[in-house]
């Protein structure tokens, strides 16, 4: 039997361009990996209660599920389509007993520059969201994307940001609601830190890494395995773990023009190598 690698998950983002939901498990399993986040789309290709299967009898921990979110819409009918598929999300969470629903929250609506608008409709968004999330126990792990995507992705792009809008709607820190803390997204923020602090064990939910390459030739598909950029990731884990995150470290790479074509049992064997040696 594969030793199990303690402390990593995989999205299976990672391996998205070589396989589907089943044959990436298949693929965790062969190199000792037992904790993986799905997308949504791979759990509507193999099924959900096919994939829940998969999940229940290989013992798998899921440490999120990707994803929920872009919230603003340019009408009253849009916003409530997003809060409705919403509550699916929420509803697929729960059946993979997914520690958390990754919410990506969105940027501008069509034909607007009202970025502030925008916040304010993630945040209305949550808030409707939320008690259904809270009935089913599936936490929200709000992601700040690093600001190049606020425009088309989320207008949240900090981890300040994240948790401002947290206290507002759970601040009685709960656990239904925190942040899910990306190092491709975070890792220029000098508040870094103080902010993993801040989130404390009841609003780290996630910790997802890979590296920032310079260059970097597309701001979503090239990321960088970890160890090939300029990501100090130790240094990122100790303030994550400071801040009370005891939860596996998930590798999370989206990368067009190389890891995206080789192997995925090559991809998966670099991924434990380096999260062994460099993370």
């Amino acid at each position: 039997m594969t030793e199990t690698v303690e402390g990593l998950s995989i999205n299976l983002a990672t391996v998205r361009q070589q396989w589907g939901f089943v044959e990436a498990v298949e693929g965790c399993l062969r190199h000792g990996i037992r904790a993986i986040a799905p997308w949504r789309d791979q759990i509507a290709a193999a099924g959900l209660d096919e994939a829940a299967r998969i999940v229940r009898e290989e013992g798998l921990q899921v440490t999120g599920l990707c994803r929920g979110g872009f919230f603003p819409a340019p009408d009253a009918a849009g916003r409530r389509a997003a809060i409705d598929d919403n509550r699916r999300a929420v509803d697929e969470a729960a059946a993979l007993n997914a520690d958390c629903l990754v919410l990506v929250v969105g940027g501008l609506p069509e034909s607007s520059r009202d970025i502030a608008g925008a916040r304010q409709m993630v945040t209305d968004g949550i808030a409707a969201l939320l008690p259904h999330a809270a009935a089913a126990k599936v936490p929200l792990a709000i992601e700040p994307l690093h600001p190049m995507y606020a425009a088309d992705r989320a207008c949240v792009n900090t981890l300040s940001q994240a948790l401002d809008i947290c206290d507002v709607l759970d601040p009685q820190k709960t656990g239904a609601l925190g942040v899910a803390l990306d190092v491709y997204h975070c890792w220029w923020d000098p508040e870094l830190e103080a902010q993993a602090l801040r989130a404390g064990p009841e609003r780290l939910l996630a910790h997802h890494i890979c590296d920032w390459l310079v260059p970097t030739r597309d701001m979503l598909t090239d990321r960088g395995m970890m160890g090939d950029g300029v990501i100090d990731l130790p240094a990122i884990r100790r303030m994550v773990e400071a801040g009370g995150f005891s939860g596996p470290q998930e590798v999370e790479i989206f990368s067009a023009e190389n890891w995206w074509k080789k192997p995925g049992d090559e991809v998966l064997a670099t991924c434990v190598e380096r999260f062994r040696t460099v993370c």
